[in-house]
């Protein structure tokens, strides 16, 4: 069961080949089995999943009308709030918390019969490109055990590597679902701003975060797509009505003729040529298919880190001001008044990287400094914006790096957050921008994967999973499974 993806599945379950019951077991027996050594998955939820797939096969004997995903199981992000299971973003700050709704997504996953299994882990707070900065420990990869799996969405691009489950939900901020998805040889998109309500998924920076799928394929991401995104008007007002939600319509469409874009500021004095010679290889195979490649120009491209560590963080101490011992989150004992509790509060409750966010945030904020730093970034968004926008005018898709090198090994750069910021250089345009992009796996450096990001116009997730599927079916690196994990 562990090759077969969702679309396999949908019809091994249908065909009453094998039932949710025994879907639902095989995944947890191998969470299990295997996840002593990586540490993706925080809670199992073994009685309630298995209940719900029971009565899934229940309903399918008795001729009940049910959706194509109706057995089908997934794990989710600690950052998404279930009401049948913890919700701490990886944090002592809500150790413990239980929502009391689901999120949307949630919501609209259980509808269409899927089986949640658990929940993973993740950078605190989404805080993070490594999954180590957790309170529940660092996540490994599969791969090889001595590296990360990147984050912030690390156990989800884990667990799906290792397949403890066909499918998770991340969310991407500023490529935390591209990075781990890259890092751990799986497909996840991040779709336009918008598309996948908010609501539930407990934010970090509410004008850059989205919700997504990971699976290993392009093809099960759009099936998964399909069902998580919605228009939810009554709790996210940012959520935008689509005129419709099958990303599967176009998958099968060949893509001759589309003109791809490839931003010279991506390519220019790529530090890693093993993993550039692998880019360059799946172009070419791109090519074949009969796409065509042109070199285009996106100039402020280069400001995104700075930009993005100023608005992130900024809109990160706003919206962590919430949890301050008081209604929400960890509350220190013994204080003498209200300020010490805060902040003795505060300070045992967060980590370190998401302490530094809050104080970045909370200086570029305060009087006298907001139009030297937050201002400015809006206005470098707004520019890079624009780049993405004359590019266009050249291209259906821009195909480029996901990340810098491989998965890099665990605590390199816990000392150095400026390198760690360094590794989302070619994440965050699109955040920026609000766009859909997606990475897919190409190929193996040092037996560890290498991923290749397909960016699209804005509300044109259909493109980018056409273009990734295409070359899916031509390949099989999503195929591929672990070594350590293969049993």
């Amino acid at each position: 069961m562990k090759y077969q993806g969702i679309a396999e599945l949908i019809n091994a379950l249908q065909s009453k080949k094998i039932s949710a019951t025994e879907l639902c077991r095989h995944y947890h027996d191998r969470v299990q089995k295997h996840d002593t050594t990586l540490n993706s998955v925080t809670h199992i939820a073994r009685t309630s999943s298995m209940m719900r797939a029971k009565e899934i096969d229940e309903a399918r004997a008795n001729g009940e009308p049910l959706q194509a995903l109706a057995g089908i199981p997934l794990l989710v992000k600690e950052n998404f709030c279930t009401v049948d299971m913890p919700t701490t973003c990886a944090s002592k700050a809500l150790q413990g918390y239980q929502s009391p709704f689901d999120a949307t997504i949630i919501k609209n996953c259980r509808r269409a019969g899927m089986v949640i299994l658990g929940k993973c882990n993740m950078d605190e707070f989404a805080m993070g490109g490594s999954n180590e900065n957790s309170a529940f420990g660092a996540v490994k990869n599969p791969w090889k055990s001595t590296h990360v799996p990147g984050g912030s969405s690390g156990g989800s691009a884990a667990a799906v590597a290792a397949r403890l489950s066909p499918a998770a939900t991340g969310s991407d901020t500023g490529g935390s679902i591209r990075q781990p998805a890259a890092f751990c040889g799986i497909t996840g998109i991040k779709p336009s701003y918008g598309v996948i309500s908010r609501f539930g998924m407990i934010a970090f920076a509410s004008s850059l975060d989205q919700a997504g799928p990971m699976a290993a394929s392009a093809e099960d991401c759009a099936i998964l797509l399909s069902t998580m995104a919605s228009h939810d008007p009554a709790n996210d007002m940012t959520s935008v009505k689509q005129p419709d939600y099958d990303y599967q319509s176009k998958l099968n469409n060949s893509i001759r003729g589309m003109k791809i874009g490839l931003p010279k500021q991506y390519f220019e004095n790529f530090g890693d040529q093993s993993v550039e010679n692998i880019m360059q290889t799946a172009i070419k195979e791109l090519e074949k298919l009969g796409a065509s490649c042109v070199e285009i120009d996106l100039p402020d491209v280069k400001h995104c880190i700075s930009a993005y560590y100023t608005i992130a963080p900024c809109e990160a101490s706003s919206n962590l001001a919430r949890f301050d011992g008081n209604i929400y989150g960890h509350r220190c004992q013994h204080s003498e008044d209200i300020d010490t509790m805060y902040a003795r509060s505060r300070s045992q409750g967060f980590g370190d990287e998401v302490k530094r966010r809050i104080m970045i945030g909370t200086y570029a904020l305060s009087s006298g400094y907001r139009n030297d730093y937050y201002n400015k970034a809006q206005n470098i968004r707004n520019l890079i914006r624009h780049d993405f926008d004359e590019a266009w005018h050249q291209v259906d898709v821009i195909v480029a790096p996901t990340a810098p090198s491989t998965a890099f090994q665990l605590n390199q750069f816990q000392d150095d957050p400026t390198k760690m910021y360094q590794q989302d250089v070619y994440t965050i345009p699109v955040n920026l921008a609000e766009l859909p992009a997606l990475s897919m796996p190409i190929g193996f450096v040092n037996d560890l994967p290498v991923g290749l990001q397909i960016i699209g116009k804005k509300w044109d997730e259909k493109t980018i999973l056409n273009c990734a599927h295409q070359y899916q079916t031509v390949t099989n690196w999503h195929k591929i499974i672990p070594p350590s994990v293969n049993d």
